[in-house]
């Protein structure tokens, strides 16, 4: 019997093995996660829309999977996509902006086309934050104008839900999919995944393609997994990562296609874990800082070592503050995504969205102004502020988090998306776990922080971590078994 209590505490390996054995098929579980979403989808408005061939997929797979076995660990496993990444079929991507509901990507995204190999099915588009949180600073997390607002399935118009990827986070922990993909630039995976009791792990910026997402950054975004456990999680970035020949950023580098091997209760003696207070600590809820103290104390019991870090840099908090390189490279990035990845944009760029709100205005309650300012920029890079942001990002943030890396710290320990931007500037690896909650109800996620393309260390820190303390509950307030 598929129930919500044995997929709570199951894994996608659980999944396969329940197929192979033949107790399970991928069509019935396709059939009873579009009955999770047609039932509890309109209180939390997580799931856009829900591909039409899915169950015809499904149905194939379970046939090959009988003729030839499976392809990977994904074989036959629904997954669901934020609505900024292309598919090449039924479904629209949008970004959640109105100004691009009738839009569809032209193919694959190289991400999709990978998990497609692997034999996972494409089970819908979740709802986000409108442009991925880059329209206006008064924006709620969550909202767009294409989807409306996602609520906080632990405190459904009383909680942050977290954004951008918010649909993808309260879709995995209302179980309407295994998994889901977000993306991120800066915290747009690490925010919703602490916020909905989820595992959220932000790659390396190359070890998954970009080519065929709807941008805010050449040098910060990046797709990562959503899920419910760290071994998910793992399956998951393996099988996206990559090098793709229409990306650069993944050119001439080495990354792992298989992370499983770090699934594993690591000598914790090993990690030495800083805690950068200034600036990210004491800017917490006194509860998320007992809930931090806790968490801290449960890594000790298992023989972690911590080192106080008094600031990531002199500069921390400039350049906490500084977006240039984000208003600059907005522009560029939406007019080539928009010209070279969509079917139907007729000549679609970012002045003509703007001019779409001006036109219709009920669809910018929020406002619009960091998608003007944006668009006020010359679009060439050539910028003088630009390049010095930029090149700051590099030579203050990056060069900072990596003499605190050689000078043997292993991770760095945040929480939620507190401090996520200096690593999102240097294009470093992050993953968040669940570690509690608050007296509210609200989800509390710890994040580890690591150098480039250590995914291996984080994974296994994070495992252990959910091992030991096992802190994800499902949302109270539905009735979902």
């Amino acid at each position: 019997m598929l129930t919500i209590e044995w997929l709570e505490k199951s894994t996608i390996r659980d999944l396969q093995n329940a197929m192979f054995e033949g107790n399970l098929s991928s069509e019935k579980l396709v059939k009873f996660y579009l009955n999770q979403i047609a039932t509890h989808n309109p209180h939390i408005n997580a799931v856009l829309e829900v591909n039409p061939d899915a169950l015809f997929v499904a149905a194939g797979l379970d046939r090959e999977r009988q003729k030839t076995g499976s392809r990977s660990l994904l074989h036959g496993i629904p997954i669901l996509l934020k609505d900024n990444i292309n598919t090449g079929d039924h479904l629209h991507t949008s970004a959640g902006s109105a100004a691009l509901a009738c839009s569809y990507g032209k193919k694959d995204a190289f991400l999709v086309k990978k998990l497609r190999e692997a034999g996972a099915i494409i089970l819908g588009k979740t709802n986000m934050t409108e442009w991925a949180n880059f329209m206006s600073d008064s924006m709620p997390n969550g909202f767009s104008s294409r989807g409306g607002q996602v609520l906080n399935p632990y405190g459904p118009g009383t909680l942050d839900v977290g954004g951008s990827s918010s649909g993808s986070a309260a879709a995995v922990a209302c179980h309407f999919s295994p998994a889901a993909i977000g993306t991120e630039t800066n915290g747009s995976i690490l925010s919703p995944a602490s916020s909905n009791a989820a595992v959220g792990l932000k790659p390396t910026v190359g070890s998954v393609s970009r080519k065929g997402i709807i941008p805010i950054s050449f040098s910060q975004d990046t797709a990562g997994p959503i899920t419910r456990n760290v071994t998910d999680a793992a399956i998951l970035l393996g099988i996206m990562s990559g090098s793709d020949p229409e990306d650069p950023v993944t050119h001439g580098i080495t990354v792992y296609h298989d992370y499983t091997p770090y699934l594993l209760k690591p000598l914790f003696a090993e990690f030495r874990i800083g805690i950068v207070r200034k600036g990210y600590y004491d800017q917490m809820h006194p509860e998320e800082q007992k809930l931090m103290e806790i968490a801290i104390s449960e890594l000790e019991f298992i023989g972690c070592t911590f080192t106080e870090v008094d600031e990531i840099t002199p500069h921390q908090n400039e350049l906490e503050n500084d977006f240039q390189v984000l208003l600059h490279e907005f522009k560029p990035a939406l007019n080539s995504y928009l010209a070279n990845e969509t079917k139907n944009s007729s000549g679609m760029t970012l002045d003509t969205v703007i001019n779409y709100y001006k036109q219709n205005p009920q669809l910018i309650k929020y406002g619009q102004e960091r998608l003007v300012e944006a668009n006020e920029k010359n679009g060439l890079l050539s910028d003088p502020i630009y390049i010095s942001s930029r090149l700051r990002d590099l030579e203050d943030g990056k060069s900072a988090l990596d003499q605190l890396f050689e000078k043997g710290v292993d991770a760095l320990l945040f929480a939620g998306c507190y401090g996520s931007t200096i690593p999102a500037k240097a294009g470093y690896p992050s993953i968040t776990v669940p570690a509690g909650a608050t007296s509210n109800g609200k989800p509390f996620g710890i994040t580890f922080t690591s150098k480039a393309f250590n995914e291996p260390q984080l994974i296994k820190l994070a495992y252990g971590y959910e091992q030991q303390t096992q802190l994800r509950k499902l949302p109270e307030r539905f009735s979902l078994v």
